[in-house]
C-alpha cells in the first residue's frame, strides 16, 4: 500500500503531464478566426437562401404556380442541387469555406443525407448507399415525423371533442 505522500507525489507528476500535455495540444492546434468565418457562414448562408428566394420568385411569376407549390419546388430544386454538388465532392469544398452558413439552409440537410452514402458506396448499393443514407439525417426525420404525428393526433382528438 502506497503511502500518503507517494499518492500525493503521484497525483503531482499527473497534474504536470497533464498540464504539458495541455500546453503542447494548445501549440500545435491551429488558431481561428472566429470573425472571418462568421462573416463567411453570413454571407454563403445568405446566397444560398436568397437564391431560394429567387427559385420561389421565378415559380410564382413565371411557372405561375401558387404559394405552396412554388415552395414545395424551391425545396425539391434546392435538396437536388445540394445532393448533387455532395455527390461531385463540391460541397464539402463549400462547407470548408463556409462553415455552419452552408449547414443550415435545406441544402446542408442534403448534404447530410447524401454525404454517409458516398463515404460506403464502395461497399455496394444496398448495404452500403442504401444503408447509411439516412444515418445522419435519420433520426433528425424519425422524431419531426413522429412529433408531427402526436401533434395530429392530440388536434384531431380535440376537434373531435369540440375544444378546438
Amino acid at each position: 500500500m502506497k503511502s500518503f505522500e507517494a499518492k500525493k507525489s503521484d497525483e503531482s507528476k499527473l497534474k504536470k503531464r497533464n498540464n504539458q500535455y495541455s500546453q503542447y495540444v494548445n501549440k500545435k492546434m491551429p488558431k481561428t478566426k472566429m470573425l472571418l468565418t462568421c462573416v463567411r457562414a453570413f454571407f454563403i448562408g445568405g446566397l444560398i437562401c436568397s437564391i431560394g428566394q429567387v427559385l420561389l420568385d421565378f415559380a410564382k411569376s413565371y411557372l405561375e404556380m401558387d404559394k405552396q407549390t412554388a415552395g414545395t419546388f424551391t425545396s425539391i430544386v434546392l435538396i437536388f442541387v445540394g445532393a448533387t454538388l455532395t455527390g461531385l465532392g463540391v460541397y464539402d469544398v463549400i462547407g470548408k469555406y463556409a462553415g455552419a452558413g452552408s449547414i443550415v439552409p435545406i441544402t446542408g440537410f442534403a448534404n447530410s443525407i447524401v454525404a454517409p452514402a458516398m463515404e460506403h458506396k464502395r461497399e455496394g448499393k444496398v448495404m452500403g448507399v442504401g444503408a447509411n443514407l439516412f444515418k445522419l439525417a435519420g433520426p433528425v426525420l424519425v422524431c419531426g415525423i413522429s412529433a408531427a404525428a402526436v401533434y395530429g393526433l392530440i388536434y384531431w382528438l380535440l376537434k373531435v371533442v369540440g375544444i378546438v
